[in-house]
């Protein structure tokens, strides 16, 4: 029994990278657990073994995506048939696992271009070791964030809880200015990288007769000791440069001065999903979340993503009085507030919207934003504008996508000037290319505006969280966020988040409200006013994910010509 027991647990170690990388986010957010729970993978790919790697890689991915996607059976009490949410929990963790598989099996592939050039004493010694500390440095890095950015784009994007996300909200996210959080995620698996050479060096006395795929006997390393170390040194030199020049890219590096200052008041209201009324009377319950931070005389009130299904369209006269009278109790002079939109079209057809408005107080609408990137199955059904039956299966109805723009409010009676305001719907924070065009479009700060009821008494909201956390980073722009059901706060443009919070944690599933002064940006430099003080844009609002997408693709392209000369190499071998 202990003979089987001690055969099998060695398979069930395998797994402890999955265990480590689900740890390091939320419900337990051992965060800093990212910066080696992948070196044993690592080390496993230079084994060269690429079925073998494939299948550990994808093994631990899905271990990792069950449990960080373990808030998805919540939405079953929301009106979710469990069979199909079962069914797609594990059709999106295994789907998001493949990319894990991927990248497991490319890896072990660059360490077989690796291990073709054979290292011998004195005779090429360089030129064999610099293969190893491209694959470090350069292949392994990049072939991550790669594909990051394809789950995060393809089939309208997954982007969620990238590696760089744990190490952004740990106050490592420097980096995400330069590159975004795929950036940061690059630099992650740079340092499982150099963990697992750290370890290889350790146990090669033990692995001196291991028989590697190409047939060769593993034995000690003809490298010198001290060239060996350069796996260590060069990857921590890099770590530590990339971070040295994303401090230059600092806010308060870059920034001629600070912008306007603005007061928010955020309303986190702790109603159902939109399949249900709010419990008791919305107004009684709004006068209680109102009534201390109506002491304070905010500029702004914020409410969450659908607050106003309890009183109606976005544009209609219900909408307008309720927030009319929001201001009246708050003395605010803005409001804004998430609900539905509908815009009769010519033909008698309506068209259906998730919005955001903006209301002066005077029983007008300023402004609406319609959200861009829906969410599919949950927003629309793919091809329902075509196949019209299938508008009958979206849980909130067929909506359509808006216009991406921004949103002002201002100028203020004391003489502060307008400001411009990036609003997100949803998961249209995790979006760091929407995010990025907003920073463009001259936005001073970003709006979140959630409704994390669909996954109420789950971790969902938390996570959801983090996510915007690298937004503000990424963008340089501070952010306010207010979630129904949680998580609600502001983030400045270093990633220091304040979260409206009881006993330590973010306050979830409960209604609550606060008050705080946010420093927003100044315009850019192109649209700011004269004497006004002026903004340049982070390198990642002005480049984007083109470099790593481009690097990327060149990686895939090189490993399709290294197995190309391979295969001929192999048959002009045999044919002589």
């Amino acid at each position: 029994m202990i003979r089987k027991i001690l055969r099998i647990l060695p398979k069930f170690l395998w797994l402890l990278p999955g265990f480590l990388a689900w740890a390091a986010f939320p419900p337990m957010g051992e965060k800093t657990d990212i910066l080696f729970a992948f070196a044993p993978l690592l080390w496993l790919a230079r084994r060269g073994d690429a079925k073998r790697s494939a299948l550990t890689w994808f093994n631990n991915g899905l271990l990792f995506w069950v449990g960080t996607l373990a808030w998805m059976p919540a939405i079953v009490k929301n009106g979710g048939p469990w069979p199909l949410v079962v069914l797609g929990w594990g059709a999106l963790a295994a789907y998001c696992a493949l990319y894990f598989a991927a990248f497991g099996w490319l890896d072990a592939h660059v360490w077989r271009w690796v291990a073709g050039e054979r290292l011998e004493q004195g005779r090429g010694v360089w030129r064999a070791y610099s293969r190893r500390l491209a694959a470090i440095l350069v292949f392994e890095p990049i072939l991550w964030a790669g594909l990051e950015l394809v789950r995060s784009r393809l089939f309208g994007g997954f982007a969620w809880n990238q590696l760089g996300v744990a190490m952004v909200n740990a106050g490592f996210g420097a980096p995400a200015r330069l590159g975004g959080v795929y950036l940061v995620s690059a630099l992650v698996i740079l340092v499982n990288g150099t963990i697992a050479s750290i370890a290889e060096r350790m146990l090669e006395p033990f692995l001196a007769r291991r028989r590697l795929p190409d047939g060769h006997l593993e034995g000690p390393s003809p490298v010198p000791s001290w060239v060996r170390s350069c796996e260590t040194l060069v990857p921590l030199a890099v770590v530590w440069g990339v971070f040295r020049l994303s401090a230059s890219f600092a806010p308060e590096m870059w920034r001629a001065e600070q912008g306007p200052s603005v007061n928010f008041a955020l309303v986190q209201r702790n109603f159902p999903c939109v399949f249900k009324a709010g419990d008791g009377n919305p107004i009684e319950k709004y006068t209680e979340l109102l009534a201390h931070v109506g002491l304070l005389r905010p500029d702004v009130v914020v409410l969450p993503e659908s607050a106003l299904c309890e009183f109606g369209d976005v544009r209609s006269q219900r909408a307008k009085l309720f927030a009319d009278w929001v201001c009246e109790t708050t003395g605010a002079t803005y409001v804004m507030s998430g609900g539905g939109s509908t815009v009769a079209e010519e033909g008698g057809s309506v068209r259906l919207y998730n919005s955001v408005g903006v209301y002066d107080g005077a029983e007008k609408v300023r402004d609406v934003y319609d959200k861009v990137h829906l969410v599919p199955f949950g927003e629309y059904i793919p091809f329902d504008k075509t196949f019209t039956v299938l508008q009958k299966l979206a849980p909130v109805g067929s909506c359509t996508a808006g216009e991406l723009k921004t949103v002002s409010v201002g100028p203020f009676a004391d003489g502060r000037p307008e400001v411009s305001l990036g609003v997100a719907i949803c998961f249209e924070d995790t979006d760091s290319a929407q995010m990025r065009e907003l920073a463009r479009k001259g936005a001073q700060a970003l709006v979140f505006v959630t409704n994390d009821s669909w996954f109420s008494k789950s971790d969902e909201a938390v996570q959801h969280a983090w996510q915007s956390v690298a937004r503000a980073v990424e963008t340089g722009l501070p952010v306010v966020r207010v979630g129904n059901s949680g998580v609600t706060g502001t983030i400045a443009p270093d990633g220091a988040a304040s979260w409206l919070s009881a006993d330590g944690r973010p306050i979830v599933d409960k209604s609550a409200s606060m008050f705080d002064r946010v420093e927003l940006a100044p315009k850019p430099s192109a649209d700011a006013d004269a004497g006004q003080p002026a903004r340049r844009f982070t390198p990642y609002v002005v480049l984007g994910d083109k470099p790593i997408f481009c690097a990327f693709l060149l990686l895939i392209a090189a490993l399709i010509l290294i197995k190309y000369l391979s295969y001929h190499e192999k048959r002009r071998t045999l044919s002589m």
